[in-house]
This record gives structure tokens, sequence and C-alpha cells, in this order.
């Protein structure tokens, strides 16, 4: 077998996902990051190779989300891409036509916004935690109730309260508020419902023509509450593809496979990356009065990528080394 892997390194959870090379998903790997992004990354690896079938050859590799440069270095990434691409080629694959992408995640949402296939617009909240995959676990672990439950309480509501749904911080007094007041659980969990998605047309979605079809993705769109909430507030029908919790992944691997189809060849660094050690390491540069935070990553004790700096002082400087050497 042969194919593309895709890799998502988010500040919450780590995605991983290998496609064969007519795009069909044989595996996908969700993980907590849990702070330690280049050791969730080599665990992941290290799932995904006993699930595949041996003598499977790797084509190309891509990298995703906020920690997408760091994880693209360790494995040896073909194509390193920014979430709103990879979010959007993924979709646009899975649901042709798709005109309106809302993705909320553990730490932030987005919505992108695409006509005729191209990206025409976009914008992300990672100010307000309210709405996010973060927020909605702890309420459920103050509620006491699984995570995994909460769409499933909210849909039994026949009356949801009205919640404060504009900051993470009053929401959660407000729900407090109603609790005490006796309102029932399932009416409170639409109503939390209800409010996050008030938010985030308030505010991340303010002023985008949302226009069908629809599309929810992210760890947020398994809360079948959350999706009913969006239904009623926008009136349209809204779509959770297959894979929704890992569709950034989905996207990195690919644009990978775009990418090698023109180099004709990878990067990748192979599964062995598992049993490297890396190491990270920061500076302040002290060469001019902008006192940079330079990080650099060491394989296996040896320096192999610095960034961080504005000038480009010491991230140009070892890029020539690596070309001399």
């Amino acid at each position: 077998m042969k194919g593309y892997l895709g890799i998502d390194v988010g500040s919450v959870s780590t995605k991983i996902v290998f496609m064969d090379e007519s795009g069909v998903i044989h595996e996908a790997i969700y993980l907590r990051t849990q702070g330690i992004p280049i050791a969730t990354v080599q665990k992941g690896l290290t799932e995904l190779k006993k699930r595949l079938p041996s003598g499977l050859k790797v084509r190309g590799v891509g990298t995703t989300g906020s920690g997408r440069y760091l994880a693209g270095i360790v494995v040896g990434a073909d194509t390193v891409k920014n979430e709103i691409t990879a979010h959007a080629v993924a979709s646009s694959l899975q649901v042709p036509g798709v005109q309106t992408i809302i993705e909320i995640g553990g730490q932030d949402s987005k919505i992108i916004i695409l006509r005729n296939g191209v990206v025409s617009d976009f914008a992300m909240n990672t100010v307000c935690a309210a709405g996010t995959g973060s927020f909605l676990d702890q309420q459920a672990a103050r509620l006491n109730i699984p995570v995994e439950k909460f769409g499933e309480i909210a849909l039994r509501s026949q009356s949801p309260v009205r919640i404060a749904g504009r900051c993470a911080v009053f929401a959660e007094s407000d729900m407090i508020h109603k609790q005490q007041m006796g309102c029932g659980l399932s009416d409170i969990l639409a109503g939390l419902c209800d409010a996050l998605v008030r938010n985030y047309l308030n505010n991340v979605g303010k002023g985008k023509e949302i226009l069908a079809p629809v599309v929810f993705q992210g760890g947020v769109a398994a809360n079948a509450g959350m999706i009913n909430a969006f239904k009623k507030a926008l009136g349209l029908a809204i779509q959770v593809p297959p894979y929704f919790d890992v569709m950034g992944a989905v996207g990195a691997a690919l644009l990978s496979r775009e990418t090698v189809s023109r180099t004709g060849s990878s990067r990748f660094k192979g599964f062995g990356v598992t049993d490297t050690e890396f190491k990270t390491g920061s500076f302040e540069c002290s060469g001019c009065s902008n006192l940079c935070e330079v990080v650099q990553l060491a394989e296996d004790g040896n320096i192999i990528a610095r960034w961080g700096d504005r000038c480009g002082k010491w991230s140009n400087a070892f890029a020539e080394q690596e070309k001399i050497s």
C-alpha cells in the first residue's frame, strides 16, 4: 500500500490520518496534545505504524495546526499549511460545492467562506473560550455528565432557558443561576448550546454571508445539541462529514499529495523518528532592541532548526550552514 500522512497539531489535540493514493482514509488517530507536541506526534506515529500493513510506503506528509512548523521539522514534511487552507481542502473533498465551513476546536473557532471552490473570506476567534471544546468539557465535568452525553441530553429539552453566552465566565455564572432557580438539566444544556451558537454568529460569523451547503467540523461537531442549535439559528441544513474531528489532518494529507505530485519525491524521515530524541530550547537574542526569543530544535543532540528571530540573524544563518554542509 502507498499513501499520504496528514498531521494536525493543535493546542488541545493532535490528529494523524493515513490516506491511500485515491484519497480513501484508512486510519485516523486522535490524541490529546497535553503540552508535549513532539512526544504526542511520536506516540501517534507509533500507533499508526502498528495499525498499518507492513511494507507500507509513505509517499508524502503534510502538517497543519498551531504546531505545524515544529511537527513539519520533526517528521520531514513536504508541505506545511495553515488550518484555513487544510480545512477548506478537506471539506471540498468530503462535501463538493461547500460554501460555508463552521469549525470549532478545543481552543478556538473559525468560519471559512468558499465560493466556486475557492476561499473568499474567513475569520477566527482565539480570544474568548465560550463555545470551544475545552469550555464544553469544563461545563460537562462541572455538571458531572460525560461530555459525550452533552448533546444527547440537550436534545431532550422542551423549553431551553436563555443563557448569556457572550463570555465564558458570564455563561458559567448564568448556568449556575439557572440551576439554583430549579431549571432542568436538559433545558440548561440546550440553552447553553443556543447561547454558544449566538456567540459564534455574533463574533466569528459577524458580517459573513452564510450559504448552504454548510459543513460543521471540529471536535464540537460531535455534539448533537450544537448541531441542532446551528440548524435553528441559520435555518439551514448542517452537514457533519465523516472524519469531522480530523479534517485538518485530512486536508494536510491531500496537500502533501498535491506537492509530491509536483516534486516527485518526499522529505519524510520515516517512522524511525519515533525513536529519535528531540529537544527544544530558547534564548533571547541581544543583538538589537527587539530582544527576539529564538527557539531551536535539536535532533539527537544536533541543532536542526532555529526560528523566532525577526531579522533572520539566526534562522537564515542556520539555513545557509545547512546548504554548505
